[in-house]
């Protein structure tokens, strides 16, 4: 019994392993949020690319939207104000409640 939990166990640490390699964040894949990380981040923000609107087009904004309070934003060098910013800079409807 002890062994086949033990399996599984080593089975959930693998496919954990596996997964956390593609990071994705509200339908956003790692191209997407690295194609944004320069609009998003002081003290030169640019505007958004074509590959930053289009990962954008596909997020999950209200998904992004509860993360607007988060320090886990400012831990990765992201300002939350800027990032609020960039859907309408990609002519992009903000979800009502955000």
């Amino acid at each position: 019994m002890a062994a086949g939990k033990f399996v599984v166990l080593m089975v959930m640490v693998a496919l954990m392993v596996e997964g956390s390699r593609a990071m994705t964040l509200c339908d956003m894949n790692d191209e997407g949020l690295e194609a944004c990380k320069p609009s998003v981040r002081q003290p030169n923000p640019v505007d958004p690319s074509p590959e930053c609107c289009k990962a954008l087009k596909g997020a999950d904004l209200p998904c992004l939207c509860s993360y607007k309070n988060s320090v886990w934003l400012g831990s990765f060098g992201i300002d939350p104000k800027l990032a609020l910013d960039l859907p309408p800079k990609c002519k992009l409807q903000m979800p009502s409640v955000c």
